[in-house]
């Protein structure tokens, strides 16, 4: 049973400690979790019903109150299909579509004056969101090995695109063939 990565994060937090989905959300909003993972707050819930749903996740005593009280804990397969997902994700490299290149391999439309502002206002971007996933970082007491992981590669791609941008916000001359503007 494959997972998508919104349901192999949520399911693997739960693994990490039983939760309910206010919980799930104080979490993902502590970690930064939404830097590199599409996960909505109205989502959350709903997730976490399509896991159960298949079995991976389960409410012992689910109490009648809202659901949003209900307590959510990993089955013996919800950790077996967690494991076996993330197994994948890690080992296999699986091209992932990047907006950036789509504009990138259309710079015929663009001026080199524009592409240079776009660079460098990418560039500020980036930069901020740098600082902010710093800070998440920062912010947490101790991590789990899961956590310290994310927020190490997150940023080292982060720091990779920033010194790709930084020599590029120079423009060189040889693109003097794309339309003037």
């Amino acid at each position: 049973m494959e997972l998508t990565p919104a349901e192999l994060t949520v399911l693997g937090l739960v693994i990490e400690r039983p939760q309910h989905g206010y919980d799930l959300e104080q979490v993902i909003e502590q970690r930064g979790i939404r830097q590199w993972t599409d996960i909505g707050f109205s989502s959350i819930y709903y997730l976490l019903t399509k896991l159960e749903q298949r079995g991976l996740l389960h409410v012992p005593e689910a109490p009648a109150a809202a659901k949003s009280r209900r307590v959510f804990h990993a089955t013996t397969e919800g950790r077996r299909v967690a494991a076996r997902n993330a197994l994948a994700f890690v080992a296999e490299a699986r091209p992932v579509p990047h907006p950036l290149l789509v504009g990138v391999a259309n710079l015929s439309l663009l001026s080199t004056q524009q592409y240079a502002q776009a660079l460098r206002t990418r560039l500020a971007q980036l930069e901020a969101r740098i600082a902010a996933v710093r800070a998440a970082q920062q912010a947490q007491a101790t991590l789990p090995l899961a956590a310290r992981e994310v927020f190490s590669y997150s940023l080292s791609l982060m720091d990779a695109e920033r010194q790709w941008l930084a020599t590029r916000v120079q423009v060189p001359h040889d693109q003097e063939d794309r339309r003037q503007d």
